[in-house]
């Protein structure tokens, strides 16, 4: 069974205002196969533990660990993290011109796996799961992410997350732009990759409506750049009753 540790994690990026402390000492213990959702309020850090995750090199860890299967996470290269089995859905997914979506998606395989995946059982699985997102079959031979709509470019993120079978997910406010329909089979190819790879889920998001398609297994309140409370699902149904005022307030 794989484990994601986060201990005592600090991080804080350059500001025009100078260095500013984001994460100010995040726990958190994920095992395979189980599904962790963070909420809070815009601004407290949710996003910044997504891409310190990751490595984007804006945020800098001063304190604490990432460790995977008890290998050091905070000394691997963003593409090394990738291929030790971290995957991470971005908000914003950026467009890369001039890259088709097929090629983009074998190289992506290819790269993690270390040989290049037979072509006829990826073409079956390509399509296979394109169908599950219901996406066009004409969308491989667009560019990445060009003039995708917001729905769009989460199935890519989704459809990313289905081939390259990730040990760790975290997807980074993948409902934000989504309308009803576009919610619903975004969640159901999440769960349908979840039930088939096991992975743990690291659901980042700002509403509880995701969470009714995505039930999770535990609830992070998320608040000033830590952990305020932890719960069960029955955690998000209170937040979405009384919202983030007692924390903000506390």
């Amino acid at each position: 069974m794989a484990k994601l540790e986060i201990k005592n994690l600090h991080v804080s990026v350059d500001t025009e205002q100078g260095t500013k402390e984001i994460l100010k000492g995040v726990d958190l213990v994920i095992n395979s196969g189980e599904s962790h959702a963070i909420m809070g309020p815009n601004g407290s850090g949710k996003s910044t533990l997504a891409y310190t995750i990751a490595g984007h090199p804006k945020y800098t860890v001063t304190q604490g660990e990432i460790l995977l299967d008890g290998e050091d996470v905070l000394e691997m290269s963003v593409d090394e993290r990738a291929r030790a089995g971290l995957f991470l859905a971005m908000q914003y997914p950026v467009e890369i011109p001039g890259v088709s979506v097929s090629n983009f998606l074998r190289t992506a395989k290819t790269a993690i796996d270390g040989e290049a995946p037979a072509l006829r059982t990826w073409i079956k699985d390509v399509k296979g799961a394109m169908d599950n997102l219901k996406m066009d079959s004409t969308f491989t031979e667009r560019n990445v992410n060009e003039g995708f709509s917001g729905g769009e470019k989460k199935r890519h993120e989704i459809l990313q997350m289905e081939l390259l079978k990730p040990k760790f997910a975290v997807l980074d406010e993948t409902d934000s732009g989504l309308d009803v329909d576009a919610l619903k089979i975004v969640s159901e190819g999440v769960n349908r990759a979840k039930e088939s790879n096991e992975f743990g889920l690291l659901l980042i998001t700002h509403y509880t409506r995701i969470l009714k398609y995505i039930k999770p297994d535990f609830v992070h309140v998320f608040v000033a750049g830590k952990i305020a409370e932890q719960g069960g699902a029955e955690l998000a149904d209170r937040l979405e009753a009384e919202g983030y005022d007692r924390y903000v307030l506390a």
